[in-house]
């Protein structure tokens, strides 16, 4: 498996959060919740991403934006539509840290559904998606990309989402698992693009797997970290000598070969660790320990804590059933009129 795949792993769009809106201006939808990560793709029209710090982002139609809601952050139909009377909108369905389960009220099989419309001046459809994370393994993804990243996406292909979107919440029967592989797939063709476009400036472990070198060895550690795997060996799945292969994979990763080994085994026994029917014996062999103690000094080496101590943590942090109240609402700012739209995980589309 490539390292793109295995870190995406732990980002899926299972139970996703999806919102179709098509919305007429002046409008602000706030995003409450701390997911990992939340598309946000401009079908048509445009708008102002606003996050928490003050910085704004410009998105016009085609463009996905992808954000780390680390807080709190707005999309706006104009830069300054959070100082002037608008119909707000507020997307929460995930538990506060963004890292638990959506809320079950988010998951009502009523779809609230308003037939998307063309041609009206200022009017902007887009497609909201949240994701949620489970482990750790995706982690290093989240390091590697910027707080907000934009990529353009073809006509066509905006067509065909929302298309798809709008097949997705008028037909029940599967409706939720097309909209989750929906999101999946459009979260790595995203990151795909993205990281094709940085090409020097991105992450190691993305240009090492196009290096003739580093690749088939980095491809042999992520299928098969359990092998007794030294220098000379994943030299051997590259072809090249041993000396050439250390040299190569230390200048295009950035650390030695063995380091980055041990690391990804550490990564794969914390997604192990969080299962409690695995014994840390069984997660040590499984990531080619054959002993506990080696595999428990290693970890705690590069953790700070033993394998023991990190699954208790894992079971502390554990979310409870604090969820947010599941619910896209809306209300003018002079409280004039409010209203809810009920908000579900496989689809809403709200229109003024």
């Amino acid at each position: 498996m490539d390292p793109l795949s295995s870190l995406l792993s732990g980002i899926r769009a299972e139970g996703s959060v999806v919102a179709h809106a098509v919305l007429r201006p002046p409008w602000t939808i706030r995003f409450a919740d701390r997911a990992p990560l939340i598309m946000v793709t401009v079908l048509r029209g445009d708008g102002t991403l606003v996050l928490a710090d003050g910085s704004r982002t410009s998105l016009v139609a085609g463009d996905t934006a992808l954000v780390q809601a680390g807080e709190p952050f707005y999309l706006a139909d104009a830069p300054d539509a959070l100082d002037r009377p608008h119909e707000r909108y507020e997307l929460s369905c995930f538990v506060p840290d963004g890292f638990g389960p959506a809320d079950t009220s988010c998951a009502a099989s009523e779809l609230i559904v308003t037939p998307s419309t063309t041609g009206v001046p200022g009017e902007t459809s887009l497609l909201v998606g949240a994701y949620r994370a489970s482990g750790r393994r995706h982690e290093r993804l989240l390091r590697a990309l910027p707080q907000v990243m934009v990529i353009n996406e073809d006509p066509e292909m905006c067509l065909w989402l929302e298309q798809s979107a709008a097949d997705a919440v008028r037909f029940s029967a599967g409706s939720q698992a097309l909209m989750d592989r929906l999101l999946d797939w459009a979260l790595v063709c995203t990151l795909r693009t993205w990281l094709a476009e940085q090409q020097h400036c991105a992450p190691a472990w993305y240009r090492g797997m196009a290096d003739p070198i580093v690749g088939p060895a980095l491809t042999a550690i992520h299928d098969r970290p359990f092998h007794r795997w030294t220098v000379a060996s994943l030299a051997a799945e590259a072809a090249v000598s041993r000396a050439l292969f250390a040299r190569r994979f230390t200048e295009v990763m950035g650390e030695p070969p063995l380091a980055y080994l041990t690391e990804w085994r550490m990564a794969e026994a914390e997604e192990l660790l969080a299962d409690p029917a695995r014994s840390v014996a069984q997660v040590a062999n499984t990531v080619g320990y054959s002993d506990t103690f080696g595999f428990s000094a290693a970890f705690k080496r590069l953790r700070g804590t033993s394998p023991t101590e990190f699954r208790a943590a894992l079971v502390r942090a554990a979310p409870r059933d604090e969820s947010s109240s599941g619910w896209i609402s809306t209300a003018s700012n002079h409280a004039t009129r409010s209203r809810r739209t009920r908000a579900t995980r496989t689809g809403v589309s709200v229109s003024r």
